[in-house]
């Protein structure tokens, strides 16, 4: 995407990579940390967005796939 922001007193443009990452709340905090020690930005732009509802199966799915994560 492109990307215009202010960073150290001047507005700057860059081409980004948006990443959507889907897992369980209990494991945002250490996809966060991961997610900081790989990036290259000093303060990578990081939101969580809570699922409220959805389609059953690919939450079942969602929660399947990460239930051997360890966090």
């Amino acid at each position: 995407m492109a990307s215009n922001y202010w960073w150290r007193g001047a507005v700057e443009e860059a081409d980004e990579v948006v990443l959507i990452a889907k897992t369980r709340a209990d494991l945002v905090q250490t996809l966060i940390e991961r997610i900081k020690a790989l990036h290259g930005y000093d303060v990578p732009g990081i939101v969580v967005l809570p699922i409220v509802q959805g389609n059953h199966d690919y939450l079942t799915w969602i929660a399947a796939e990460t239930e051997d994560v360890v966090s």
